[in-house]
């Protein structure tokens, strides 16, 4: 086989593989009885848009965080200690040989930091009673740098909140969402100052609404939410997806002392309430009937005929009280107030609670096993007493 020979093999051969890829390629024949799987995917569309608002669902919740977080500030507290003097040092034998000096009481100064919420440009502060509680100085630190001395306006321990106010222009301020009807997964964002860090926002749902009979406060009415919060975070703002105050966070649930993804925020609805009686009268006045509730149990809904065990047993009835005179009686079984279902007696008392003094309830449940309804007049409650 001379040369032009052995390249025209060579050319042929080249083609034949050129063809041969190419048919592979395209067409991609079944060699070995399977042909290969076509994949289908199913593509997004451009703009995915939220459930039920119709608008573009949003891939950042920095719009909402922005204005909010200018109106959240650090609060740093500070109050002089005295510690105790040792009973030793009374005593003559002791005095003589060491004089009084040591009898001078040593004092330290203890500091504390949480976190607090602009709500009026007064420069009236929301934060929780406990951040503040005991403190002789008050300092604000705002987001935008500046600073101020606060002077507490007035405090709610039975919910442990508690309102300042600085003497600053041209603040910041939240604005009140509708802490009422929030559904279990609706988006959170806590913003606050945990361990001192600075400014620091976490994200999570809403877990759980109305918790009570956790032993935190008095009145207890709290969303719970899955967004971290720590020590710091305290008097700090809960806010929803459009940067609107729902809530002020409270309390964690722990058992290391930090985040597990179980925290409390006191509702802005009621915040909002106590914080204006705080203001306007400087303590906050509720409702009250006069009457000694009782859980219901299995064997006393059952005494009742009652199928299930919502609602709360009058216990009790206070003579010439509200209830009395509405002709409440020991035995009623109360289920509903304003057309509000009630489901058990902590419930209940929350609810008469966060009524004014002279407001009108609607009460209705069984007595004697028939239904009944009466109207009440709610007083001013009597320090340290119940519903």
């Amino acid at each position: 086989m001379n040369i032009r020979d052995t390249l025209s093999f060579f050319l042929r051969a080249a083609a034949v593989g050129v063809v041969a890829a190419f048919l592979l390629l395209f067409f991609k024949p079944d060699w070995f009885g399977t042909r290969a799987p076509v994949v289908e995917i199913q593509q997004a569309p451009e703009h995915p848009v939220a459930a039920g608002t119709g608008m573009p669902a949003p891939v950042s919740y920095a719009d909402a965080v922005e204005p909010a977080a200018r109106a959240v500030v650090n609060v740093y507290t500070a109050k002089v200690i005295t510690r105790r003097r040792h009973p030793l040092l009374d005593d003559p034998l002791f005095r003589y040989f060491f004089g009084d000096q040591l009898r001078i009481p040593r004092k330290r100064l203890q500091t504390s930091l949480g976190s607090g919420v602009i709500v009026s440009p007064q420069g009236y502060i929301l934060t929780n009673n406990h951040v503040i509680a005991g403190a002789d100085e008050i300092q604000v630190l705002l987001n935008d740098g500046r600073s101020a001395s606060a002077r507490v306006v007035g405090v709610d321990r039975d919910t442990d909140l508690a309102v300042l106010r600085i003497g600053l222009d041209d603040l910041p301020v939240i604005p009140f969402g509708d802490s009422e009807h929030l559904r279990i997964g609706d988006v959170v964002l806590a913003i606050g100052n945990p361990f001192g860090v600075g400014q620091t926002v976490t994200l999570g749902i809403v877990s759980a609404t109305g918790r009570n009979q956790l032993g935190i406060n008095r009145y207890e009415d709290f969303i719970q939410t899955d967004a971290a919060i720590n020590p710091g975070n305290s008097g700090g703002a809960l806010i929803n997806a459009r940067g609107e105050l729902i809530g002020i966070n409270t309390a964690i649930y722990s058992r290391s002392g930090g985040s597990q993804g179980i925290g409390f925020a006191i509702p802005a609805q009621l915040a909002n309430g106590v914080m204006k009686q705080l203001i306007e009268q400087g303590h906050v006045e509720r409702g009250w009937l006069g009457i000694e509730a009782q859980e219901l149990t299995p064997e006393l809904a059952a005494s009742f005929g009652l199928d299930g065990l919502d609602g709360l047993l009058i216990a009790g009835v206070l003579r010439d009280g509200p209830a009395d005179r509405a002709g409440l009686q020991p035995g009623d079984v109360v289920q509903r107030i304003n057309d509000r279902p009630i489901a058990n007696a902590y419930d209940a008392m929350n609810y008469i609670a966060q009524q004014t003094p002279g407001s009108r309830l609607v009460i209705s449940g069984i007595r004697d096993g028939k239904p009944f309804t009466v109207e009440a007049v709610t007083a001013k409650r009597p320090q340290r007493l119940g519903p």
